[in-house]
């Protein structure tokens, strides 16, 4: 019999002073899930075994972390090396495929992990936790019957306002959301893009440190955000992880 892959989500950031800082982010069972896996896939070792501290900080793990076995899988991770990562699954062993950030396999690298997983017949469990795309539309006020995430714009002023200008086209005809995310250092000139290309009418959210005791959700048209900004009044998000939505109207 082959393994069982989870797909375990991480935390989005912490807050500072708590006992149990993954007590309101991360449900029970998916953290005893965790902790009896001894082998892991992750875009970061670093940062997953930091992960998996916190875990066994309230639930001991299967084995002593340093003896806790995980393998890299992030952009630069070439193609043909994903079948070794599946090699312990293949061989009876259970798996966690963890994020940076939020769930795995969503604006993720695991997802190519996942297809191969099926195509191998291995069973694949998607675990509850944080995601920063659902909790943003959820908290937007914009339609989350009809959404799209389209990643990082591009980074060219003419190109990123070309790009901005198509979302907002495609989001007024269809009626649907679009979602998008930047480098947190410049969140500053999205927004200012962002009020500089789109109609007066179109809805801007800008959703940042999602389920940090710093979280912060702003939904304002077009025309009110430009007042915002011209009386000095930009959301508190340099450097701050950021999502950004926008409804055509």
């Amino acid at each position: 019999m082959t393994g069982t892959l989870y797909l375990i989500p991480n935390h989005l950031g912490l807050s500072d002073g708590a006992n149990d800082p993954l007590a309101h982010i991360i449900p029970e069972q998916v953290r005893q899930i965790t902790s009896q896996l001894d082998y892991f896939v992750a875009e970061n070792a670093k940062t997953a075994r930091a992960f998996l501290k916190l875990i066994g900080n309230q639930h001991p793990l299967a084995k002593p972390l340093q003896e806790i076995t995980i393998s890299e899988l992030n952009v630069n991770t070439p193609a043909q090396a994903l079948a070794g990562l599946l090699a312990p699954l293949l061989a009876g062993r259970d798996a966690g495929l963890v994020s940076e950030a939020g769930v795995p396999a969503v604006a993720d690298p695991g997802a190519d992990l996942v297809r191969l997983a099926h195509q191998h017949g291995i069973k694949v469990r998607p675990l509850v936790g944080p995601s920063s795309i659902l909790l943003a539309v959820m908290a937007s006020g914009l339609n989350g019957q009809s959404f799209a995430f389209n990643g990082y714009l591009p980074t060219d002023a003419a190109l990123r306002a070309k790009r901005i200008k198509e979302l907002e086209v495609r989001s007024r005809n269809e009626k649907q959301t679009q979602l998008f995310i930047e480098t947190p250092y410049r969140n500053a000139a999205m927004l200012e893009a962002l009020v500089a290309q789109c109609a007066p009418s179109t809805l801007i959210c800008v959703a940042t440190d999602l389920s940090l005791d710093t979280e912060s959700v702003q939904t304002w048209n077009g025309g009110q955000w430009k007042k915002q900004l011209a009386a000095g009044k930009a959301p508190d998000f340099h450097k701050k992880p950021t999502v950004f939505l926008l409804l055509g109207q």
